[in-house]
């Protein structure tokens, strides 16, 4: 196929607009979740959604700041112990993703990079991977607020 016909469905601004979407959606679940379980709660053998969280968050701005420096720091997750603090972590990289995407190189999309010194493949794959991470853990927050008697945020809502 000549690149030249090739039509794109969607631009990086889109992209993102569609991530932060998402982001909004997981911030209202965490919201939706009591206190005393959103670090202890959990279903067969899985993990508390706060520590689910925790984990969303090591990877949303490391992975652009990576993509903008090709600086990795090994993976890490949070250290948050309260819903407030989750929340404030949530509101500022919700915050630092919106002022780092413009200086994401347009190049590192299809280029092939190794992300916290395990995932290779290229950026685009790299970025739908965090966004398939956070989705799938708010769906484990969903069962678990489900579970907990709790009716959660709808998921077309984003």
């Amino acid at each position: 196929m000549d690149p030249s016909t090739v039509v794109h469905f969607m631009d990086t601004d889109d992209f993102l607009k569609h991530w932060q979407g998402h982001r909004a959606l997981t911030r209202r679940v965490i919201e939706a979740f009591p206190d005393e379980h959103l670090f202890t709660f959990s279903i067969g053998g899985m993990r508390p959604f706060g520590e689910l969280v925790q984990e969303m968050l090591g990877i949303a701005v490391p992975m652009v700041r990576g993509m903008i420096t090709d600086e990795w720091t090994e993976f890490s997750d949070g250290t948050a112990s309260s819903k407030k603090e989750l929340l404030r972590l949530w509101d500022a990289d919700t915050k630092a993703l919106d002022e780092l995407w413009p200086s994401v190189p347009k190049a590192r999309f299809a280029e092939t990079f190794t992300s916290f010194g395990q995932f290779t493949g290229p950026g685009y794959e790299q970025l739908l991977y965090a966004m398939d991470n956070e989705v799938h853990h708010r769906g484990q927050g969903t069962v678990y607020l489900r579970a907990l008697a709790i009716e959660p945020p709808a998921f077309w809502e984003r």
